[in-house]
């Protein structure tokens, strides 16, 4: 076996053991996914082969390895503004609704990666009391969560490399929210930074801790999940939003099981789900 190869009996082993710890299902022929996402911890813990380092992860007896097999699993780059319509509809509709609201908005952005969704709300919220001066004049927070520990550190810096600011961002936002940074990259001014609170969440856990929530973003993320799991996350979801909150997911995903929870809203372009 090559350094890299992973047997089946492998595989079986390590699909277990990331639906029990994230409640993330690989599809029966994904082999190729775990091998190139795994292939640097090889290297990087002196593995012999795929085979071994799965054996060692599975019995749990090294918590660094096992962060970093999750980091390598869980870490997906994303785009600024995603989709757009989110955005536009946080701009046009949302927010304002929500001015007359006599305390701090609060708004989650579940699953969030490298960071461009939760900063992609802070530069539309920004956009939006320059548009309405005085408006949310009680503040908004947002709650950044994801799984890898050294993905939230890396955002929390909000520094982004020239290939990262070229997917969905203007050079007009370009120019407005970024500022250079020491290592030659960018980096998101303080404004747009101190916006965001980073915090590490299982979507398997209790959300009670964050608080409760006017707006939830939990897009491209419930694909992975079995239906049973996603039914969950989001009955966990509207726990945690406030009467009439609002839910936006992604383009592909929808409330199948949890219906009676939330409604449709739809809109030209896109569509979000309030809660009932």
């Amino acid at each position: 076996m090559s350094r890299k190869e992973l047997s089946s009996e492998g595989y079986h082993k390590f699909r277990q053991f990331l639906e029990q710890q994230c409640g993330i299902v690989l599809g029966e022929s994904k082999q190729y996914l775990v091998r190139s996402r795994l292939a640097s911890l090889l290297y990087t813990y002196d593995f012999p082969n795929t085979d071994a380092l799965i054996d060692v992860v599975v019995k749990g007896y090294d918590r660094k390895l096992l962060q970093s097999v999750i980091d390598a699993m869980t870490t997906n780059e994303t785009l600024w503004f995603r989709d757009n319509y989110p955005f536009d509809l946080l701009l046009k509709s949302i927010l304002p609704e929500l001015t007359q609201k006599q305390r701090k908005l609060r708004i989650w952005s579940a699953a969030c990666s490298s960071g461009q969704e939760p900063y992609s709300i802070a530069m539309s919220v920004l956009e939006f009391q320059k548009q309405r001066p005085g408006a949310l004049r009680y503040g908004v927070e947002i709650v950044a969560t994801d799984l890898s520990a050294a993905m939230l550190e890396k955002c929390q810096q909000g520094i982004y490399d020239e290939l990262s600011l070229a997917r969905g961002l203007s050079p007009q936002r370009r120019q407005m929210f970024f500022e250079p940074h020491s290592s030659g990259q960018m980096q998101l001014k303080t404004d747009v930074r101190r916006m965001v609170s980073f915090r590490s969440l299982n979507l398997l856990s209790s959300y009670a801790s964050l608080g409760r929530f006017d707006i939830v973003f939990c897009r491209n993320v419930l694909i992975y999940f079995s239906p049973q799991i996603k039914q969950k996350i989001l009955q966990q979801i509207a726990a945690q939003l406030q009467p009439s909150g609002v839910l936006f997911l992604g383009a592909s995903e929808s409330i199948s099981g949890a219906s009676d929870m939330y409604s449709m809203v739809k809109c030209q372009p896109g569509l979000y789900y309030q809660k009932k």
